[in-house]
């Protein structure tokens, strides 16, 4: 396997596993991910938190079982924000998605299993175009997983702010009359997924991000000083892991644009 491109702010976080499990359900709070039991999957949860991505992936799948669901984070973000090759990033959103489906088909009450699979797939989409992913069925297939993640796991607010995002990416590709009746994608429905995400988990930089940029494509040009307002609160958060200061990078990067 190819070495990934180190995390850029490496050395920031020094999280050990006293520290992961300590701040669990902060660190937790968008993916309601459960403590895991085994310490092979906590080791693997710590170097992802503190960047090391390709090592918390290799620990994850090493643990198995809970592990994989460490794994697939960890390869899903890192292909999202720092992988360079476009050719590799999409091969690492498919392995995620395999392996989130077969755990999935083992353990279906596996909330992290259906939304893995649909992030890997949703990134994936957006990577191929969304116009091209709908005509193959993956939109279905990513609405169909978050709405199971949802199901299971209620207060899951990384699920609600991906499903928020596939509605307003099908309305902004195809418009809200072909997207309604073809892709069962509702304006109103991807305002409320934003909202409930940030009921949720209010100081998620993902949620803040990705509401700033779903209330253009839901609202037009009219909700860009709204937007904004979504990422200057995401720029100001303090970051506790390394997921969390790619967003809020990403967030002052969007405000430099």
């Amino acid at each position: 396997m190819a070495s990934w491109t180190a995390f850029p702010q490496l050395g920031e976080f020094q999280h050990d596993a006293a520290s992961v499990t300590r701040d669990w359900q902060r660190l937790h709070a968008g993916d309601a991910e459960p403590l895991p039991a085994d310490p092979g999957v906590v080791a693997a949860w710590v170097l992802f938190h503190n960047g090391e991505f390709q090592r918390a992936a290799d620990a994850g799948l090493a643990a198995g079982g809970a592990g994989i669901t460490a794994a697939n984070k960890a390869t899903c973000i890192y292909a999202n924000y720092l992988e360079k090759k476009e050719s590799a990033r999409l091969d690492l959103f498919q392995e995620a998605a395999g392996r989130a489906a077969l755990q999935a088909s083992v353990d279906p009450r596996n909330a992290n299993a259906w939304y893995w699979q649909a992030y890997a797939l949703g990134r994936y989409s957006q990577r191929i175009s969304v116009a091209k992913a709908l005509a193959q069925g993956l939109g279905g297939k990513v609405k169909d997983c978050l709405e199971r993640t949802i199901a299971l796991q209620p207060l899951h607010s990384d699920a609600h702010v991906a499903l928020g995002a596939y509605h307003a990416e099908v309305i902004d590709k195809v418009g809200p009359l072909i997207g309604g009746m073809t892709y069962g994608a509702k304006k109103d429905t991807g305002l409320k997924m934003f909202q409930e995400a940030l009921r949720i988990h209010p100081r998620s930089p993902t949620a803040l991000i990705e509401y700033g940029n779903g209330l253009v494509m839901l609202e037009g040009e009219r909700k860009l000083r709204d937007a904004r307002r979504l990422y200057e609160q995401a720029a100001a958060l303090q970051p506790l892991d390394a997921r969390e200061r790619l967003d809020v990078e990403l967030a002052r990067a969007e405000l430099q644009a």
